[in-house]
């Protein structure tokens, strides 16, 4: 039986919801890794509580769960580039501010394009490359690169891991899309959800036993960082099942760029929980990326 859509302002709303708890769950997670919990241990967490929630929804739903020739290889590289792109947002959201990290993140679309064109697809076309090209723009204004090269500006080493962090979970991701697109996409959502998250559980849990990461499984100090693990879990998990089981009803062809709230959110959440503040050249840019990444995503779907 086919599901009734939701209204389109309803669609929105649950959209605009879904992406305000993820922001929150990268909030929550800066906070916890400021208390020195391991980035490990949070992805453990919070794909440990998803995988339970996707576990019960596909007991209930009862789909097939046999891979169909071919697609095994695929699916486990997704869920380690998903493993490897969750590792890199998380390394990015401990080392600069969080709406920096989401915003760089986002760019994923820029680097899906190229990689389809690369690979034998469509080129963009003339619009998309403006849009790319201003989406470039705003971050040489949000990342404030003149200052970069000023001698009375201080870079930090985390400061340039974590843009370089936050870039490189944008690639992985791209590539994680386009798998699932041209690789996986006769695979049903729930099948592909379920063990794109049990490999990135298993896949952190190797790594920290394999002390890959330095510290990685590191418990936090205190309550408060207990607090904001347990958070960010619970944060995580309730968007990504929410979306996981309405996405069939709220058109995401024509509403998917409403998820773009995240990288707002986070700013108006990192600055009343974790005061982090942005020069007005850097919100202007922020809105340039933004609105940008939006037109480019609704070009796309008409």
């Amino acid at each position: 039986m086919t599901s009734v859509s939701f209204s389109n302002r309803g669609a929105v709303a649950i959209l605009l919801a879904v992406g305000s708890l993820f922001a929150a769950n990268h909030v929550a997670a800066r906070l916890a890794f400021d208390n020195q919990a391991g980035l490990l241990l949070a992805i453990v967490c919070r794909s440990g509580l998803t995988l339970l929630a996707l576990m019960a929804f596909v007991l209930w739903q009862q789909p097939r769960l046999r891979l169909a020739p071919g697609l095994l290889k695929w699916q486990i590289v997704l869920g380690l580039l998903i493993a490897l792109q969750s590792l890199c947002l998380y390394s990015a959201v401990a080392r600069i501010p969080v709406a920096l990290a989401l915003l760089i993140g986002n760019t994923f679309p820029i680097l899906l394009a190229l990689l389809t064109w690369l690979l034998g697809g469509s080129p963009p076309t003339r619009r998309a490359c403006f849009l790319m090209g201003l989406i470039l723009c705003g971050l040489v204004l949000v990342l404030d690169l003149p200052a970069w090269f000023s001698a009375s500006a201080q870079v930090t080493p985390a400061w340039r891991s974590g843009v370089g962090f936050a870039f490189a979970a944008a690639c992985v991701f791209s590539c994680g899309l386009w798998i699932t697109e041209h690789r996986l996409g006769t695979l049903p959502g729930a099948v592909r959800s379920l063990y794109t998250i049990m490999i990135v559980f298993c896949g952190m849990l190797v790594a920290g036993a394999a002390g890959v990461v330095p510290g990685g499984m590191s418990p936090p100090a205190d309550g408060s960082g207990w607090l904001a693990l347990a958070a960010l879990s619970v944060l995580y998990a309730t968007a990504f099942t929410v979306l996981f089981v309405c996405v069939p009803r709220l058109n995401m062809a024509r509403n998917a760029p409403v998820m773009n709230i995240e990288p707002v959110a986070s700013l108006l959440l990192g600055w009343l929980v974790l005061d982090q503040v942005f020069s007005g050249v850097q919100l202007l840019g922020g809105a340039i990326v933004l609105g940008s990444i939006v037109m480019l995503a609704y070009s796309r779907r008409h």
